[in-house]
């Protein structure tokens, strides 16, 4: 998982915009075989209490909840991806759409429980992701 603090962001279908959000994070999720809804559930309180927004002494010290900032939520079974061997990626590590599926929409719903209100990618389709990358603060997390 790929967590970005941003001023801004967007998602674009089909030359449409479908999300869009003002600051806060982006958070690109990678489900691979073996994720579980409460794997998904605990990262999502952990991205909701992550401190990577500023205090008036400039110090990480705020959460996205406390900022009352957004979350825009994009699938992107491509941080599954196997480069050990060879160079083209395999995806064989991520998990199947309708597992994914759920998986995602399940993190989306847990994010949203927190408080954080959350605009959703569009699960499967080929997506435009903008952003103005904030600081540019970007965190890996693991599950």
């Amino acid at each position: 998982m790929v967590v970005q603090r941003v001023a801004e962001a967007s998602v674009t279908v089909d030359g449409e915009v479908v999300a869009a959000i003002g600051a806060g994070l982006v958070v690109l999720l990678g489900i691979a075989t073996g994720d579980t809804a409460a794997e998904a559930e605990r990262l999502a309180g952990k991205i909701a209490r992550l401190r990577i927004f500023e205090n008036e002494d400039g110090r990480f010290d705020r959460s996205v909840l406390d900022v009352g900032g957004q979350a825009l939520v994009v699938s992107q079974f491509t941080l599954i991806a196997d480069t050990r061997k060879g160079n083209r990626p395999s995806f064989t590590g991520a998990a199947i759409p309708e597992v994914a599926e759920v998986v995602y929409e399940g993190f989306c719903d847990a994010l949203e429980h927190t408080g954080v209100r959350v605009a959703r990618g569009v699960f499967g389709a080929r997506m435009q992701v903008s952003l103005v990358n904030d600081g540019p603060v970007t965190i890996l997390l693991d599950a």
